[in-house]
Order: C-alpha cells, then sequence, then structure tokens
C-alpha cells in the first residue's frame, strides 16, 4: 500500500536546472519528515535534503543554496528543485519518508550533469 516514486531525472548540463517530484501513496506525507538522498557513483549514500515533521529544512553544505525542499500536500508529493547544476551532482536522487521507527524510500531517478 504505502509507495514512493521519484521522477523529473534526466540528463543535463552544468547550469541548468531540474525539478525531481516524489509522490506518496498510501499515506500522507504532511504529517512525517521527509528527505532527500543522492547515492553519487561510487559513493555512500548521503543526505541532500530534509523537511522534518517539525517544519525545519536543513541542507548538504554541497548543495545550500542551490536546492530547496519542498511539499505540495494537495497532490500528496514532495519535491527538490535544483539549480546550477554542477558535474559532481550526478547521482541517482531517492525520497525518504520518516513514520516513527519504520522509513519508505522510493525507487531512485537518475540525474546526470555533463557537457
Amino acid at each position: 500500500q504505502v509507495q514512493l516514486v521519484e521522477s523529473g531525472g534526466g540528463s543535463v548540463q552544468p547550469g541548468d536546472s531540474l525539478r525531481l517530484s516524489c509522490s506518496a501513496s498510501g499515506f500522507t506525507l504532511s504529517r512525517y519528515t521527509v528527505s532527500w538522498y543522492r547515492q553519487c557513483p561510487g559513493k555512500q549514500r548521503e543526505l541532500v535534503a530534509i523537511d522534518t515533521r517539525f517544519g525545519s529544512t536543513n541542507y548538504a553544505d554541497s548543495v545550500k543554496g542551490r536546492f530547496t525542499i519542498s511539499r505540495d500536500n494537495a497532490k500528496n508529493t514532495v519535491s527538490l528543485q535544483m539549480n546550477s547544476l554542477k558535474p559532481e551532482d550526478t547521482a541517482v536522487f531517492y525520497c525518504k519518508i520518516q513514520v516513527a521507527d519504520r522509513e519508505y524510500w522510493g525507487q531512485g531517478t537518475q540525474v546526470t550533469v555533463s557537457s
């Protein structure tokens, strides 16, 4: 019943923008902490942005000022607006929802930034 699906990835050039979306089904994500992670080639999965259930947001230093996490409660989605993309942003991006001691992950969407 619970499912998260990421979309919006693609191949872009440095300096371009992308908007990733994570669509939730089976629960209402507005009640929970949501986050975006990415896994760069050959690296550990890392936290990129988080919007807590208390309403605070935080970003990895590497994306601060360029990425914005937000929710659309009417659509039951969470998005990640990515501006001024760099080659080092290339990764598979995942959304995660924290529900008490449980967590739910999407399948990931590929972002490739190259010239």
